[in-house]
This record gives C-alpha cells, sequence and structure tokens, in this order.
C-alpha cells in the first residue's frame, strides 16, 4: 500500500508493508498506531516542521525506515511509546542535502519493550540529532545505533542518551555512534550518554570518530578508481545497512542507486 500525506493524519498501520510520501507545504503532524506486525517505509519529499507521534501496541512489532530525500531545511519532533513487548525499530537515513534538526524521544513503557533506533547520516551540511531511549520499566531494552559520513562542509552532531530508571530492573541499554571523515574540514560531535538509576541492568556505549585510512584509498585508487568512486562506494557500504530494516530487496536496491547518485553529486 502506498499513499501521500501532506495533512495532519492518524494512522492506524496494516499489517505486512506500506509505503508513505510526506509532500506537505505547512506543518505537520503525524501519529502513527501498530497493533500488529509492520514495515512502513516513510519517504519525505518536501517538508518543514513535522510532528511525530507513534504508539506500538502490547505484542506489536513495527519498524520504520525514515528516508529523507527533501532539499531543504526540516525540524522534526518525535515521541514513540513502546507498550508490554512491543517491539520498535526505527532506521533514519538522512541523504538529503538540506539541513536537519531531529529530536527523538523513545519511552519503554511496559515489561518487556523492546526498541532498537538507528541512523545513517551523509553530512555536507548541519545534521543536528539529539536522541534518548528511556527504560521505564523491568526487562526492556534499547539499542542505538549511529553512523555518519562527513563530507567537505559537513556539521554533524550527535546528542544519544540511554537511561534507565530507578526500578526497570533487568533492562538493559546500548548503543554505538561511528562518524567517518574524508579530510580536516568537517566537523562531528558526539556525545554519547547513559544515565542509570537501577543495579540490576546491563550497559555500554562504543564511540568511534575518524578519518578514511590513507592506505585504503591508496589501494583503491592504485586499481584504477577514481577518488570520487573510492568516497562513493566506502559512504554507500558504511551506510547503506540502514535499509535492513525494510525486508523488501526492491526497495532496497532503489534506495542504494539513490544514495549511490546522492553522494556522487555531493
Amino acid at each position: 500500500m502506498k499513499r501521500s500525506v501532506s495533512e495532519n493524519e492518524e494512522i492506524l498501520l496494516s499489517p505486512g508493508y506500506s509505503e508513505i510520501v510526506i509532500d506537505a507545504e505547512k506543518p505537520l503532524e503525524l501519529n502513527f498506531r501498530a497493533a500488529e506486525k509492520s514495515e512502513v517505509y516513510i519517504r519525505i519529499e518536501r517538508a518543514q516542521d513535522i510532528r511525530i507521534r507513534t504508539e506500538t501496541e502490547e505484542n506489536a512489532s513495527v519498524s520504520y525506515l525514515f528516508w529523507n530525500a527533501a532539499g531543504t531545511e526540516i525540524t522534526v519532533d518525535e515521541e514513540h511509546h513502546v507498550k508490554r513487548y512491543g517491539t520498535l525499530r526505527i532506521a533514519y537515513a538522512e541523504i538529503n542535502q538540506g539541513s536537519v534538526k531531529r529530536t527523538a524521544m523513545v519511552t519503554l513503557e511496559d515489561e518487556g519493550a523492546y526498541a532498537l533506533v538507528s541512523s545513517a547520516v551523509l553530512c555536507a551540511s548541519d545534521k543536528h540529532f539529539v536522541v534518548d531511549v528511556v527504560s521505564q520499566s523491568p526487562h526492556t531494552t534499547g539499542i542505538m545505533e549511529n553512523y555518519a559520513v562527513v563530507l567537505e562542509g559537513g556539521k554533524y552532531y550527535m546528542n544519544a542518551t540511554g537511561k534507565i530508571v530507578k526500578g526497570a530492573y533487568g533492562s538493559e541499554s546500548h548503543q554505538t555512534s561511528r562518524a567517518l571523515c574524508f579530510d580536516e574540514k568537517q566537523s562531528s560531535t558526539i556525545l554519547p550518554k547513559l544515565l542509570i538509576d537501577e543495579n540490576d541492568v546491563q550497559a555500554s556505549h562504543a564511540t568511534t570518530l575518524g578519518r578514511v585510512d590513507e592506505d585504503q584509498l591508496y589501494y583503491m585508487q592504485s586499481r584504477g578508481l577514481t577518488q570520487k568512486q573510492c568516497t562513493s562506494l566506502i559512504s554507500t557500504g558504511y551506510l547503506m545497512p540502514v535499509t535492513r530494516f525494510i525486508e523488501d530487496e526492491t526497495l532496497k536496491t532503489k534506495l542504494q542507486e539513490e544514495m549511490e547518485r546522492k553522494i556522487a553529486d555531493l
């Protein structure tokens, strides 16, 4: 199922795969509710300010892939709520040339709730993220995986917080953030935080900021590739895993081709 959205809506997700295209000239508010097992590909073609609210009901499972293809600056404010034994997977693919400011709060409200939040960012402008995943009940799991390729002129900012409140025993909070740069003219800031108020938990974070290995680039160029081709191949391989949230192989191929074109343009 494919539909276009330009006005405020409340959407009950149907089982299986669906596609939503956001094409709005004015501020937009969307409320999603998942009651079964759903996969949703949300493509942002045109927008300014977006407010998104989602609810994953008890025992429901939903995967969202937000693919930002807009060419203008966008501000996104999100709240995601996961009920008892619900599973939420969110992936953000930011490959557009416009600036983005995204704030996302994920709340694991009831026992057994699970959330995986992933981002893949191609950064040649300002990309600003603040992501919080909060465990409010026992035996919940919150995971964050953030990856960025920062090109010339790019400013990447990621503030990632995993929180386990008092009483949420047996819970887990894990995060991984990596930013890859091609030269010294880029700016990358990653602020990983763990706020733990309970003893019986598992928590971890890993952060990597670095430049592309010069020997790797030299080897690739010695095989006949141009510097632009090397950049494209490395960037695509670094960011493309974000599409694993959607099982449709035709869509994955289409998105990979689009990502390669965007990288070449930038």
